[in-house]
Protein backbone atom coordinates (compact mmCIF):
# COMPACT_ATOMS: atom_id res chain seq x y z
CA UNK A 1 0.00 0.00 0.00
CA UNK A 2 0.92 3.27 -0.75
CA UNK A 3 2.58 5.02 2.54
CA UNK A 4 1.71 8.26 4.46
CA UNK A 5 5.55 9.05 4.09
CA UNK A 6 5.17 10.19 0.29
CA UNK A 7 6.89 13.21 0.08
CA UNK A 8 5.94 16.14 -1.95
CA UNK A 9 2.99 17.02 -0.07
CA UNK A 10 1.91 21.11 -0.52
CA UNK A 11 4.47 23.65 0.45
CA UNK A 12 3.91 24.38 4.30
CA UNK A 13 2.06 28.04 4.32
CA UNK A 14 4.30 31.11 4.59
CA UNK A 15 2.46 32.14 7.54
CA UNK A 16 3.67 28.90 9.25
CA UNK A 17 6.81 28.88 8.38
CA UNK A 18 8.05 31.63 11.28
CA UNK A 19 6.41 29.74 14.15
CA UNK A 20 7.41 25.65 12.75
CA UNK A 21 10.62 24.24 14.65
CA UNK A 22 11.73 20.84 15.10
CA UNK A 23 14.44 18.67 17.31
CA UNK A 24 17.33 18.30 15.65
CA UNK A 25 17.29 14.98 14.16
CA UNK A 26 13.73 14.11 15.01
CA UNK A 27 11.03 13.36 12.64
CA UNK A 28 7.99 14.85 14.92
CA UNK A 29 5.99 16.65 12.22
CA UNK A 30 4.34 19.85 13.72
CA UNK A 31 0.85 19.38 13.99
CA UNK A 32 0.15 23.21 11.60
CA UNK A 33 2.02 20.78 9.00
CA UNK A 34 0.01 17.87 9.39
CA UNK A 35 -3.10 19.53 9.17
CA UNK A 36 -2.06 21.57 5.69
CA UNK A 37 -0.87 18.13 4.44
CA UNK A 38 -3.57 15.57 5.60
CA UNK A 39 -6.42 16.43 3.21
CA UNK A 40 -4.43 16.66 -0.22
CA UNK A 41 -4.45 13.20 -1.94
CA UNK A 42 -1.96 12.13 -3.43
CA UNK A 43 -3.09 12.48 -6.89
CA UNK A 44 -3.52 15.70 -6.31
CA UNK A 45 -0.06 16.15 -4.84
CA UNK A 46 1.66 18.90 -7.39
CA UNK A 47 5.78 17.52 -6.59
CA UNK A 48 4.49 14.15 -6.82
CA UNK A 49 6.76 13.14 -9.65
CA UNK A 50 9.75 14.35 -8.16
CA UNK A 51 8.15 11.90 -5.13
CA UNK A 52 8.03 9.17 -7.46
CA UNK A 53 11.54 9.53 -9.05
CA UNK A 54 13.27 9.12 -5.34
CA UNK A 55 11.19 6.51 -4.71
CA UNK A 56 11.78 4.23 -8.16
CA UNK A 57 14.98 5.33 -7.42
CA UNK A 58 15.68 3.74 -3.93
CA UNK A 59 13.52 0.59 -4.97
CA UNK A 60 15.21 -0.42 -7.91
CA UNK A 61 18.47 -0.59 -5.32
CA UNK A 62 16.06 -2.52 -2.61
CA UNK A 63 14.99 -5.07 -4.89
CA UNK A 64 18.30 -5.24 -6.89
CA UNK A 65 20.07 -6.38 -3.39
CA UNK A 66 17.40 -8.11 -2.15
CA UNK A 67 17.92 -10.49 -5.36
CA UNK A 68 21.44 -11.03 -4.71
CA UNK A 69 20.71 -12.22 -1.25
CA UNK A 70 18.18 -14.27 -2.61
CA UNK A 71 20.58 -15.57 -5.01
CA UNK A 72 23.43 -16.06 -2.30
CA UNK A 73 21.19 -18.57 -0.08
CA UNK A 74 19.81 -19.60 3.27
CA UNK A 75 22.39 -18.05 5.10
CA UNK A 76 22.84 -14.63 3.63
CA UNK A 77 18.90 -14.44 3.59
CA UNK A 78 19.18 -15.33 7.59
CA UNK A 79 21.81 -12.31 7.93
CA UNK A 80 19.72 -10.16 6.23
CA UNK A 81 16.70 -10.34 8.24
CA UNK A 82 19.17 -9.83 11.53
CA UNK A 83 20.59 -6.94 10.05
CA UNK A 84 16.53 -6.03 9.06
CA UNK A 85 16.08 -6.30 13.10
CA UNK A 86 18.95 -4.42 14.30
CA UNK A 87 17.80 -1.44 12.31
CA UNK A 88 14.24 -1.77 13.59
CA UNK A 89 15.04 -2.33 16.63
CA UNK A 90 17.13 0.71 16.75
CA UNK A 91 14.31 3.37 14.94
CA UNK A 92 11.66 1.61 17.73
CA UNK A 93 14.16 2.38 20.42
CA UNK A 94 14.84 5.83 19.55
CA UNK A 95 10.78 6.53 19.48
CA UNK A 96 10.67 7.08 23.18
CA UNK A 97 14.17 8.18 23.66
CA UNK A 98 14.73 11.44 25.50
CA UNK A 99 18.61 13.05 25.08
CA UNK A 100 18.45 14.86 28.31
CA UNK A 101 17.46 11.53 31.03
CA UNK A 102 20.05 9.84 28.62
CA UNK A 103 22.57 11.96 29.46
CA UNK A 104 21.59 11.13 33.40
CA UNK A 105 21.49 7.36 32.55
CA UNK A 106 25.11 6.21 31.69
CA UNK A 107 25.11 2.83 29.64
CA UNK A 108 21.55 2.78 30.33
CA UNK A 109 21.14 2.54 26.18
CA UNK A 110 23.55 -0.30 26.18
CA UNK A 111 21.50 -2.49 28.54
CA UNK A 112 18.72 -1.95 25.88
CA UNK A 113 20.82 -3.69 23.40
CA UNK A 114 21.71 -6.29 25.89
CA UNK A 115 18.06 -7.41 25.88
CA UNK A 116 18.31 -7.43 22.76
CA UNK A 117 20.67 -9.72 21.53
CA UNK A 118 19.81 -11.82 24.67
CA UNK A 119 16.49 -12.50 22.72
CA UNK A 120 18.18 -12.89 19.42
CA UNK A 121 20.42 -15.96 21.04
CA UNK A 122 17.37 -17.26 22.52
CA UNK A 123 15.05 -17.60 19.55
CA UNK A 124 17.60 -18.26 16.83
CA UNK A 125 19.11 -20.76 19.41
CA UNK A 126 15.96 -22.67 19.42
CA UNK A 127 15.19 -22.20 15.34
CA UNK A 128 18.05 -23.00 13.83
CA UNK A 129 19.90 -25.91 16.95
CA UNK A 130 19.74 -28.82 15.29
CA UNK A 131 20.60 -27.53 11.86
CA UNK A 132 23.99 -25.90 13.34
CA UNK A 133 24.89 -29.33 14.98
CA UNK A 134 24.41 -31.44 11.15
CA UNK A 135 26.69 -28.97 9.92
CA UNK A 136 29.46 -29.41 12.09
CA UNK A 137 28.85 -33.35 12.54
CA UNK A 138 32.20 -34.02 10.71
CA UNK A 139 34.55 -32.64 13.40
CA UNK A 140 34.41 -34.00 16.79
CA UNK A 141 35.70 -30.89 18.62
CA UNK A 142 33.12 -28.45 17.59
CA UNK A 143 30.10 -31.01 17.43
CA UNK A 144 31.09 -31.43 20.99
CA UNK A 145 31.09 -27.88 21.59
CA UNK A 146 27.77 -27.28 20.02
CA UNK A 147 25.89 -30.26 21.24
CA UNK A 148 27.21 -28.17 24.98
CA UNK A 149 25.62 -25.11 23.83
CA UNK A 150 22.53 -27.02 22.61
CA UNK A 151 22.20 -28.51 25.79
CA UNK A 152 22.72 -25.42 27.92
CA UNK A 153 21.34 -22.87 25.53
CA UNK A 154 18.16 -22.13 27.47
CA UNK A 155 19.65 -21.47 30.61
CA UNK A 156 22.71 -19.39 29.11
CA UNK A 157 19.98 -17.45 27.77
CA UNK A 158 17.98 -17.04 30.93
CA UNK A 159 21.38 -16.25 33.34
CA UNK A 160 21.68 -13.67 30.38
CA UNK A 161 17.76 -12.27 30.34
CA UNK A 162 18.87 -12.47 34.67
CA UNK A 163 21.80 -10.08 34.39
CA UNK A 164 20.38 -7.55 32.57
CA UNK A 165 17.53 -7.11 34.90
CA UNK A 166 19.75 -6.77 37.85
CA UNK A 167 21.84 -4.54 35.65
CA UNK A 168 18.42 -2.92 35.12
CA UNK A 169 18.16 -2.49 39.08
CA UNK A 170 20.84 -1.10 40.52
CA UNK A 171 20.82 1.88 37.59
CA UNK A 172 17.45 2.62 39.07
CA UNK A 173 18.01 6.84 40.06
CA UNK A 174 15.73 8.58 42.14
CA UNK A 175 13.00 11.07 40.34
CA UNK A 176 14.16 8.89 37.04
CA UNK A 177 11.64 5.77 38.40
CA UNK A 178 8.66 6.41 35.76
CA UNK A 179 10.87 7.28 32.73
CA UNK A 180 13.09 4.08 33.66
CA UNK A 181 10.49 1.65 33.96
CA UNK A 182 8.66 3.10 30.74
CA UNK A 183 12.06 2.22 28.91
CA UNK A 184 12.01 -1.13 30.71
CA UNK A 185 8.46 -2.15 29.19
CA UNK A 186 8.64 -0.32 25.54
CA UNK A 187 12.20 -2.19 25.30
CA UNK A 188 10.18 -5.75 26.25
CA UNK A 189 7.56 -4.67 23.73
CA UNK A 190 9.63 -4.10 20.79
CA UNK A 191 11.03 -7.66 22.03
CA UNK A 192 7.82 -9.16 21.15
CA UNK A 193 7.17 -7.42 18.20
CA UNK A 194 10.83 -7.71 16.54
CA UNK A 195 10.99 -11.25 17.15
CA UNK A 196 7.80 -12.90 17.32
CA UNK A 197 7.60 -12.16 13.47
CA UNK A 198 11.08 -12.46 12.58
CA UNK A 199 11.31 -16.08 13.87
CA UNK A 200 8.05 -16.94 11.82
CA UNK A 201 9.99 -15.24 8.67
CA UNK A 202 13.66 -17.58 9.65
CA UNK A 203 11.52 -20.95 9.91
CA UNK A 204 9.87 -20.03 6.24
CA UNK A 205 13.74 -19.23 5.10
CA UNK A 206 14.83 -22.91 6.00
CA UNK A 207 11.72 -24.83 5.00
CA UNK A 208 12.68 -23.31 1.73
CA UNK A 209 13.02 -20.02 0.39
CA UNK A 210 10.27 -20.43 -1.79
CA UNK A 211 8.23 -19.74 1.07
CA UNK A 212 9.70 -17.03 2.16
CA UNK A 213 10.35 -15.25 -1.23
CA UNK A 214 6.51 -15.76 -2.45
CA UNK A 215 4.77 -14.02 0.64
CA UNK A 216 7.33 -11.05 0.90
CA UNK A 217 7.46 -10.60 -3.48
CA UNK A 218 3.48 -10.06 -2.86
CA UNK A 219 3.67 -7.51 -0.41
CA UNK A 220 6.03 -5.59 -2.72
CA UNK A 221 4.05 -5.78 -5.44
CA UNK A 222 0.98 -4.81 -3.26
CA UNK A 223 2.69 -2.20 -2.22
CA UNK A 224 3.62 -1.02 -6.07
CA UNK A 225 0.07 -1.87 -6.97
CA UNK A 226 -1.37 0.35 -5.04
CA UNK A 227 1.14 2.92 -5.11
CA UNK A 228 0.83 3.54 -8.74
CA UNK A 229 -3.31 2.86 -9.00
CA UNK A 230 -3.64 5.88 -6.05
CA UNK A 231 -0.95 7.90 -8.18
CA UNK A 232 -3.09 7.59 -11.14
CA UNK A 233 -6.73 6.98 -10.26
CA UNK A 234 -6.93 7.93 -6.32
CA UNK A 235 -9.94 9.79 -5.61
CA UNK A 236 -11.74 8.34 -2.60
CA UNK A 237 -9.76 8.37 0.45
CA UNK A 238 -9.71 5.19 2.34
CA UNK A 239 -9.06 5.42 5.83
CA UNK A 240 -8.78 8.59 7.87
CA UNK A 241 -5.74 7.10 9.14
CA UNK A 242 -3.84 7.16 5.89
CA UNK A 243 -5.17 10.14 4.14
CA UNK A 244 -3.47 9.21 1.12
CA UNK A 245 -4.49 6.16 0.58
CA UNK A 246 -7.96 5.27 -1.51
CA UNK A 247 -9.78 2.55 -2.64
CA UNK A 248 -8.77 2.72 -6.33
CA UNK A 249 -5.48 1.53 -5.24
CA UNK A 250 -6.43 -0.68 -2.91
CA UNK A 251 -8.58 -2.22 -4.79
CA UNK A 252 -6.56 -2.17 -8.19
CA UNK A 253 -3.54 -3.69 -5.85
CA UNK A 254 -6.01 -6.71 -4.89
CA UNK A 255 -6.55 -7.87 -8.23
CA UNK A 256 -2.72 -7.34 -9.30
CA UNK A 257 -1.32 -8.68 -6.24
CA UNK A 258 -3.77 -12.38 -6.56
CA UNK A 259 -2.94 -12.65 -10.35
CA UNK A 260 0.65 -11.70 -9.79
CA UNK A 261 0.70 -14.43 -7.06
CA UNK A 262 -0.72 -17.54 -9.46
CA UNK A 263 1.98 -16.60 -11.91
CA UNK A 264 4.75 -15.60 -9.41
CA UNK A 265 4.38 -19.31 -7.92
CA UNK A 266 4.52 -20.83 -11.38
CA UNK A 267 8.00 -19.24 -11.69
CA UNK A 268 9.46 -19.59 -8.35
CA UNK A 269 7.95 -23.03 -8.01
CA UNK A 270 9.95 -24.48 -10.95
CA UNK A 271 13.69 -23.76 -9.32
CA UNK A 272 14.99 -26.68 -6.79
CA UNK A 273 17.15 -23.89 -5.01
CA UNK A 274 14.12 -22.29 -3.56
CA UNK A 275 11.60 -25.32 -3.05
CA UNK A 276 14.11 -27.27 -1.24
CA UNK A 277 14.29 -27.04 2.73
CA UNK A 278 17.72 -26.82 4.14
CA UNK A 279 18.43 -28.73 7.25
CA UNK A 280 21.92 -27.70 7.70
CA UNK A 281 23.60 -24.17 8.05
CA UNK A 282 25.78 -24.76 4.75
CA UNK A 283 25.30 -22.74 1.62
CA UNK A 284 25.72 -25.58 -0.90
CA UNK A 285 23.49 -26.43 -3.87
CA UNK A 286 19.94 -28.24 -2.78
CA UNK A 287 18.92 -31.42 -4.97
CA UNK A 288 15.67 -32.99 -3.89
CA UNK A 289 11.98 -34.66 -4.51
CA UNK A 290 10.23 -31.33 -5.04
CA UNK A 291 6.94 -32.99 -4.07
CA UNK A 292 3.77 -33.16 -5.44
CA UNK A 293 3.17 -29.32 -4.84
CA UNK A 294 5.69 -28.30 -7.58
CA UNK A 295 5.06 -31.10 -9.99
CA UNK A 296 3.37 -29.94 -12.69
CA UNK A 297 0.02 -30.83 -14.41
CA UNK A 298 -2.30 -29.70 -17.51
CA UNK A 299 -5.09 -27.82 -17.77
CA UNK A 300 -7.43 -27.42 -20.64
CA UNK A 301 -7.68 -24.36 -22.27
CA UNK A 302 -11.44 -22.94 -21.60
CA UNK A 303 -13.40 -22.70 -24.62
CA UNK A 304 -13.76 -18.90 -24.93
CA UNK A 305 -10.22 -18.85 -25.56
CA UNK A 306 -9.30 -17.61 -29.06
CA UNK A 307 -8.64 -19.69 -31.85
CA UNK A 308 -5.16 -17.82 -32.22
CA UNK A 309 -4.52 -18.29 -28.92
CA UNK A 310 -0.97 -20.80 -29.08
CA UNK A 311 -2.01 -23.91 -26.28
CA UNK A 312 -4.33 -26.20 -25.67
CA UNK A 313 -3.53 -26.77 -21.88
CA UNK A 314 -1.57 -24.81 -19.54
CA UNK A 315 0.98 -26.16 -17.51
CA UNK A 316 -0.32 -25.36 -13.92
CA UNK A 317 1.59 -25.89 -10.41
CA UNK A 318 -0.67 -27.17 -7.61
CA UNK A 319 1.43 -24.57 -5.20
CA UNK A 320 -0.30 -21.73 -7.50
CA UNK A 321 -3.78 -22.29 -6.06
CA UNK A 322 -2.21 -22.17 -2.44
CA UNK A 323 -0.61 -18.87 -3.64
CA UNK A 324 -3.70 -17.07 -4.48
CA UNK A 325 -4.98 -17.51 -0.40
CA UNK A 326 -1.60 -15.95 -0.15
CA UNK A 327 -2.03 -13.41 -2.66
CA UNK A 328 -5.54 -12.69 -1.03
CA UNK A 329 -4.51 -12.41 2.34
CA UNK A 330 -1.44 -9.99 1.16
CA UNK A 331 -4.09 -7.70 -0.39
CA UNK A 332 -6.67 -7.68 1.79
CA UNK A 333 -5.52 -8.15 5.24
CA UNK A 334 -1.99 -7.71 5.18
CA UNK A 335 -2.77 -3.90 4.28
CA UNK A 336 -3.61 -3.50 7.84
CA UNK A 337 -0.21 -3.83 9.49
CA UNK A 338 0.59 -0.78 7.40
CA UNK A 339 -2.89 1.04 8.98
CA UNK A 340 -1.54 0.23 12.67
CA UNK A 341 2.02 1.60 11.71
CA UNK A 342 0.09 4.66 10.22
CA UNK A 343 -2.07 5.05 13.62
CA UNK A 344 1.18 4.36 15.66
CA UNK A 345 2.88 7.00 14.15
CA UNK A 346 0.07 9.67 14.42
CA UNK A 347 0.16 8.63 17.89
CA UNK A 348 3.69 9.91 18.26
CA UNK A 349 2.88 12.41 16.16
CA UNK A 350 6.20 11.67 14.06
CA UNK A 351 5.92 11.50 10.04
CA UNK A 352 8.14 7.74 9.79
CA UNK A 353 10.08 5.82 11.82
CA UNK A 354 13.64 6.83 10.38
CA UNK A 355 15.20 8.06 7.08
CA UNK A 356 17.22 5.28 6.32
CA UNK A 357 15.75 4.91 2.90
CA UNK A 358 15.08 7.93 0.75
CA UNK A 359 11.45 8.21 -0.37
CA UNK A 360 10.04 5.12 1.98
CA UNK A 361 11.31 6.55 5.53
CA UNK A 362 12.76 3.84 7.18
CA UNK A 363 13.33 0.17 7.57
CA UNK A 364 10.20 -0.15 9.94
CA UNK A 365 7.96 1.84 7.33
CA UNK A 366 8.82 -1.09 5.55
CA UNK A 367 8.19 -3.85 7.77
CA UNK A 368 4.82 -2.97 8.83
CA UNK A 369 3.03 -5.26 6.55
CA UNK A 370 5.99 -7.65 6.00
CA UNK A 371 5.30 -8.60 9.78
CA UNK A 372 1.39 -9.67 9.66
CA UNK A 373 2.44 -11.69 6.00
CA UNK A 374 5.13 -13.72 7.68
CA UNK A 375 3.12 -15.04 10.88
CA UNK A 376 0.55 -15.67 7.98
CA UNK A 377 2.69 -17.53 5.46
CA UNK A 378 4.34 -19.72 8.27
CA UNK A 379 0.87 -20.81 9.27
CA UNK A 380 -0.33 -21.39 6.30
CA UNK A 381 2.47 -23.46 5.64
CA UNK A 382 2.65 -25.56 8.57
CA UNK A 383 -1.06 -25.92 8.64
CA UNK A 384 -2.41 -26.84 4.86
CA UNK A 385 1.01 -27.25 2.98
CA UNK A 386 3.23 -29.80 5.81
CA UNK A 387 2.44 -33.38 5.05
CA UNK A 388 -0.05 -34.16 7.94
CA UNK A 389 0.58 -38.04 7.54
CA UNK A 390 3.53 -39.89 8.94
CA UNK A 391 5.86 -40.83 6.08
CA UNK A 392 9.59 -42.16 5.57
CA UNK A 393 10.62 -38.89 4.70
CA UNK A 394 8.62 -37.08 7.59
CA UNK A 395 10.17 -39.40 10.03
CA UNK A 396 13.50 -38.99 8.69
CA UNK A 397 13.43 -35.22 8.69
CA UNK A 398 12.62 -35.18 12.43
CA UNK A 399 15.36 -37.72 13.63
CA UNK A 400 18.08 -35.31 11.53
CA UNK A 401 16.75 -32.08 12.91
CA UNK A 402 15.88 -33.59 16.53
CA UNK A 403 18.30 -35.67 17.38
CA UNK A 404 22.24 -35.73 18.15
CA UNK A 405 24.78 -37.17 16.40
CA UNK A 406 25.13 -39.78 18.21
CA UNK A 407 21.27 -40.26 18.85
CA UNK A 408 21.16 -40.98 15.07
CA UNK A 409 23.71 -43.64 15.37
CA UNK A 410 22.05 -45.41 18.35
CA UNK A 411 18.96 -45.04 16.72
CA UNK A 412 20.94 -46.92 13.80
CA UNK A 413 22.44 -49.72 15.83
CA UNK A 414 19.14 -50.75 17.81
CA UNK A 415 17.28 -50.52 14.28
CA UNK A 416 19.45 -53.12 12.58
CA UNK A 417 19.70 -54.62 15.66
CA UNK A 418 15.51 -55.30 15.55
CA UNK A 419 15.80 -55.77 11.70
CA UNK A 420 17.94 -58.53 12.50
CA UNK A 421 16.22 -60.74 15.23
CA UNK A 422 13.22 -60.13 12.91
CA UNK A 423 15.05 -62.18 9.82
CA UNK A 424 16.07 -64.51 12.16
CA UNK A 425 12.74 -64.96 13.60
CA UNK A 426 11.22 -65.63 9.90
CA UNK A 427 13.56 -68.14 8.97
Amino acid sequence: MQKDNDSGGPSTPSGLTGRLRRRKGSNEVPPEVVKANGNHLLVNDRNKYKSMLIRIYSSVWMIGGFAFIIYMGHLYIWAMVVVIQIFMARELFNLLRRAHEDRRLRGFRLLNWHFFFTAMLFVYGRILNQRLANTVTSDTFLHKLVSGFIKYHMVTCYFLYIAGFMWFILTLKKKMYKYQFGQYAWTHMILIVVFTQSSFTVANIFEGIFWFLLPASLIVINDIAAYFFGFFFGRTPLIKLSPKKTWEGFIGASFATILSAFVLANILGRFQWLTCPRKDLSTGWLHCDPGPLFKPGYSPVPQWFPQWFPWREIPILPVQWHAAGLGLFSSIIAPFGGFFASGFKRAFKIKDFGDSIPGHGGITDRMDCQMVMAVFAYIYHQSFIVAQSVSIEVIMDQILMNLTFEEQRALYMKLEQILQEKVFGES
